[in-house]
């Protein structure tokens, strides 16, 4: 696999929303199902030594995902994602807030936009995400967040290397 990918993630406080833009050495159909499918994203999406564990996943117009970050101590996380708008193969978005474990969510939250497009062999993924107050998306970085979705993303790296192989 490729080591110089892009990676950029920049904060933008006055519009409350964090952009990112991740290359990856992987066809487009690979990457998508990678972001779209509760198998693939259960394998990547949590910072280790955490890990993803999803409740339940309908990616439809309306549908939503219910998961959990669980922490090596068993703490968990738990997050609902709903589905709003989905573009085969170039983009999705989603509404994502905070949760209890029986799925109450916990205002507020971000509205998360997700496009693909192919770069000659790679694949790049930008991701605005929108906070409905900058109190949140403060409490998020703060969070550690631009340092665990960093490390997410390799993890997604190394598994779209092994997918790939097959």
């Amino acid at each position: 696999m490729t080591t110089n990918l892009q990676f950029d993630l920049t904060v933008d406080k006055a519009a409350k929303t964090v952009y990112i833009t991740r290359e990856f050495d992987a066809d487009l159909s690979l990457v998508w199902d990678a972001f779209t499918k509760q198998e693939l994203l259960d394998q990547w999406v949590a910072p280790k030594p955490w890990t993803s564990k999803t409740k339940h996943m309908n990616f439809e117009v309306g549908g939503s995902r219910f998961y959990a970050m669980v922490g090596p101590e068993g703490q968990e996380g738990w997050i609902l994602q709903q589905y709003k708008s989905i573009t085969p193969k170039t983009n999705f978005k989603l509404f994502n807030v905070f949760a209890d474990k029986d799925e109450n969510p916990q205002p507020p939250g971000s509205d998360w936009d997700y496009n693909f497009s192919e770069q000659g062999e790679r694949t790049v993924v930008h991701i605005s995400i929108y906070n409905d107050s900058l109190a949140r998306m403060e409490k998020m970085i703060e969070m550690g967040f631009k340092e665990g979705f960093a490390m997410s993303l390799q993890n997604l790296d190394e598994l779209l290397g092994t997918l790939s192989q097959r």
